[in-house]
């Protein structure tokens, strides 16, 4: 099948080309590809919910087991899709330079299953669970009675298990942010894909990378908030331009 050509900005294959050091950061646009759900589905259990009313630290205390639950639906949820060609892609462009990162804010997992190594995740991942008393990590029979509609509680000492994310009012991880503030620090380039750029301090990545002396690109479906301060912008679905853009650095990486 023959693939129509997409003309990207030249300083944009050029810098990826010959960068040594790239960072990406990801949001809900690319996982929307892959048919990841909202967090309510029309009609159902969980449409008389908003988000914020589940996804906080007093919610789960006052009632674990409607927490727990709601999050086995949501991990059953992304169970069911798949990592599509835009995550595919970011794996070969890992494969072509030397220090890649990859930051996201989506918790699906679906970067690592695709195959991506270097992973900061921000907020988390909604596949792995922890109790909230003595920390260890929950394997997935410790989530049995969560889908059962009991309080899934830690085998080794009984405290509630929550899973691995960032709630609203909660800090992001400092080691994640760290990590995040680092590879943009090093980038040459940046890309920022998926994401509408008003969550903080995610949102400020791209600029962070900007006036470290990055090469900053944005790929979305709209413009973010930020689209008129980055050096490329390219309108469109992630999984049709982002393996585009790889084969075409990888072209001009192997002519170079």
């Amino acid at each position: 099948m023959h693939r129509e050509t997409i003309a990207f900005p030249p300083a944009l294959i050029e810098r990826l080309a010959r960068a040594r050091s790239v960072a990406v950061l990801t949001g809900a646009g690319i996982s929307a590809e892959s048919g990841v759900p909202t967090f309510r589905d029309p009609g159902g259990l969980w449409e008389q919910f908003r988000p914020e009313e589940l996804a906080n630290v007093q919610a789960f205390l006052r009632n674990p087991d409607l927490v727990q639950r709601w999050y086995a639906y949501r991990r059953r949820l992304v169970r069911e899709v798949a990592p599509n060609p835009g995550h595919y892609a970011l794996v070969e462009l890992e494969r072509l330079v030397p220090d890649f990162t990859l930051i996201t804010q989506n918790v699906d997992n679906l970067h690592r299953r695709a195959g991506s190594r270097r992973v900061v995740e921000l907020h988390g991942n909604l596949l792995r669970s922890y109790c909230i008393d003595c920390g260890r990590s929950a394997e997935e029979v410790d989530l049995e009675a969560a889908a059962e509609g009991r309080p899934a509680r830690c085998p080794a000492c009984g405290g509630l298990i929550r899973p691995d994310v960032v709630w609203f009012g909660e800090m992001l991880p400092e080691n994640a942010l760290a990590e995040a503030y680092a590879a943009c620090e090093r980038a040459e380039v940046f890309l920022s894909i998926g994401t509408s750029a008003v969550v903080y301090p995610a949102a400020g990545l791209p600029l962070e990378a900007k006036r470290a002396g990055a090469y900053v690109a944005e790929i979305n479906l709209h413009p973010s908030a930020i689209a008129d301060e980055v050096d490329a912008l390219l309108l469109g679905k992630a999984g049709e331009l982002l393996p585009a853009l790889v084969e075409t650095v990888r072209q001009a990486r192997g002519s170079s």
